[in-house]
């Protein structure tokens, strides 16, 4: 059902060329701002779960069920989380980003420790590195900050080099594309905040 297949000269799954399709639709809708890109990441992050988990990467593996949670949360977030009406773009204040950095450290020095004690991984410091790195963007994305696109230019720009070295050529080249649509989507959401003649509000202190 999974066997290995080449496409385009590379090795992959069924299951990876599925979770590669369902990410992409995920990445365009959150872009544009449409609530349906949460049902797509639910599916894809179900996906890539196994995908992760047959490549030793647990800490990714692991991630993908906090995804599903936080997509479920993060669609009601969008649809009902501005008192009762859709969610809009704002900024993290300065506090909010020095405490985003701060969750970021802290989630990475756990789990790293997690994972180089606890798993067959040959990769815990990177692996709990990323995976910090995306819950926090997961976060991000739930409440419509515009930084979430500046975590993940970063988180996606490494994870190409990590899928690479794991053989999972095809969400390497993923991550490459998800790159180039995180510097769209930050353009995108910038300019949704200021072509509303609203100027892009300051987060809670």
């Amino acid at each position: 059902m999974n066997d290995t297949l080449v496409l385009l000269g590379f090795s992959t799954t069924p299951l990876e060329l599925l979770g590669f399709v369902l990410s992409v639709a995920t990445v365009v809708l959150t872009i544009l701002r449409n609530h349906w890109g949460w049902f797509f990441a639910i599916v894809s992050s179900a996906t890539y779960g196994v995908v992760f988990f047959d490549a030793r990467l647990y800490g990714d593996a692991g991630l993908q069920g906090v995804f599903i949670a936080a997509s479920i949360w993060g669609w009601w977030q969008w649809l009902r989380g501005a008192g009762g009406r859709p969610l809009p773009v704002t900024r993290l204040s300065h506090t909010g980003r020095l405490a985003s950095l701060l969750g970021w450290a802290v989630g990475f020095f756990a789990l790293s420790a997690f994972l180089k004690a606890c798993t067959d991984t040959d990769v815990p410091h990177m692996d709990g590195f990323l995976t910090a790195g995306s819950l926090l963007g997961q976060l991000l994305t739930a409440q419509k900050k515009i930084e979430n696109w500046h975590t993940w230019i970063v988180v996606d720009i490494l994870y190409v080099g990590l899928y690479i070295y794991k053989g999972l050529h095809l969400t390497a080249i993923l991550y490459a594309v998800f790159v180039v649509l995180a510097v769209l989507g930050l353009r995108a959401w910038t300019h949704a905040a200021q072509d509303a003649d609203m100027p892009v509000a300051e987060g809670a202190r």
